[in-house]
């Protein structure tokens, strides 16, 4: 998938340097809704045993870790993934966060667009759904970019970093 000078396509072992590079310079940004990436890539040897389960998740199709490649500089602008597959309805939540570098350009609404239709046609799903804080605007703005509706609130259903429960606004969108 490519727009622009961007390509998205699966995350690899080949991507370690610089999939490591992006989580420690954005650390900060993504440690109360991206706990478990926080948790799991604190040093570069966490972050090696992390991608090499998250390549496995994607070989069992329990898990798929994509990235959004800046094709002019080789960096990673961004990364997309799908947890939670459900194959039996199929549908799939989807998680995204963009390097503060590439933040506020269009590039996450573009590329996340992009991933939506790619992931109803190679994937079959007939639901994809996200999760976000209210005051999450910039996912909440991406999400209705992309054609996602508010369904509902779920409340207390994320614990963050820090230990509070949050409510977290659901987003669905069905295959057209």
């Amino acid at each position: 998938m490519t727009f622009s000078n961007y390509t998205i396509r699966q995350l690899s072992m080949q991507d370690i340097d610089a999939y490591f590079q992006l989580v420690e310079q954005n650390r900060e940004r993504l440690e109360d809704f991206f706990t478990g990436t926080v948790a799991r890539t604190k040093t570069f040897e966490d972050t090696k045993i992390f991608l090499a389960d998250i390549t496995q998740r994607a070989q069992d199709r329990s898990y798929y870790p994509y990235i959004i490649l800046d094709t002019t500089t080789n960096k990673i602008a961004g990364f997309i993934d799908l947890k939670n597959i459900d194959w039996n309805i199929p549908k799939s939540e989807m998680g995204m966060y963009i390097d503060k570098e590439y933040a506020n350009k269009g590039i996450a609404s573009e590329a996340f667009c992009i991933f939506c239709n790619f992931c109803f046609e190679a994937f079959n799903f007939q639901k994809l759904f996200l999760r976000t804080h209210q005051k999450n605007t910039f996912a909440r703005r991406v999400a209705e970019k992309c054609g996602f509706e508010i369904e509902g609130t779920i409340r207390r259903d994320y614990k963050t970093t820090s230990g509070e429960l949050v409510d977290l606004i659901y987003y669905g969108k069905i295959k057209e």
